[in-house]
């Protein structure tokens, strides 16, 4: 079997550190796993370096592939081995720009636009916020739903373009086709043609975990680290 996980909300807290019971039981599970033939996959809108900041370098290299920035870098083993580039549209940052000016919310943080391999991600409160400030938006989303009202009006304006709901604070911006999926069809291209089962936080339509949730034989929607602990339990004792 192919175990992909996506990290931040469902192996981590969301922007913080794994932890440390955590991690002791993810290493384990990952060793018992392999012993019996099974590939372990990250599967992350993140760049590498924020996901060895929030899973340490041992554990990044210990998977047998991660894929960065929604898969368009691919790691094995801790060694690059495919990227994807992108042109981006004409006047899509200056869009962007006028909306992180227009938010309803109070307020930026700084850091709204990150340029990462393949994509961009983009929040109006800034990844510069504190936790305390990231919950409060959140919470404050769930009512707005400015970051949904955010993805339709950069839909309509730009065809060629895919955006997804991620994390708490966020929106991911890429290419038709540049999405979470894309990892589904490259490990079929490296020869792991097993069952593909996937973990994350936002497989609902709209979060940037449904297309890699859909296009996986079987998929589980956690509500975080402890939820995906609870199953892959199960799994132990399978």
């Amino acid at each position: 079997m192919n175990f992909l996980f996506d990290i931040d909300g469902t192996l981590t807290p969301p922007r913080q550190r794994i932890v440390d019971s955590f991690e002791t039981f993810f290493v384990h599970f990952i060793q018992t796993r392999k012993s019996q033939g099974d590939n372990i996959i990250l599967v992350t809108g993140s760049d590498k370096d924020k996901t060895i900041e929030q899973i340490g370098l041992p554990l990044w290299r210990t998977v047998d592939y991660c894929f960065q920035n929604c898969g368009n870098q691919i790691y094995q083993k801790g060694n690059l081995i495919r990227e994807s580039e992108w042109q981006q549209p004409e006047g899509l940052i200056q869009s962007v720009k006028n909306i992180v000016r227009k938010s309803c919310w109070f307020g930026t943080a700084g850091n709204n636009i990150e340029h990462r391999q393949g994509m961009i991600n983009i929040s109006t409160i800034g990844r510069d916020c504190t936790k305390e400030e990231r919950t409060k938006y959140y919470e404050w989303d769930k009512v707005n739903e400015e970051r949904k009202h955010i993805v339709n009006v950069l839909k309509s304006k730009y065809n060629n373009l895919d955006l997804a709901i991620g994390g708490e604070i966020s929106i991911d911006i890429y290419e038709k086709g540049k999405d979470k999926a894309q990892a589904i069809e490259a490990i079929k291209d490296f020869g792991l043609l097993d069952k593909n089962i996937f973990f994350g936080d936002r497989c609902e339509e709209g979060g940037n975990d449904y297309s890699i949730a859909i296009a996986s034989d079987e998929s589980h929607h956690v509500k975080d680290w402890k939820d995906t602990k609870r199953i892959l339990e199960i799994f132990l004792k399978l």
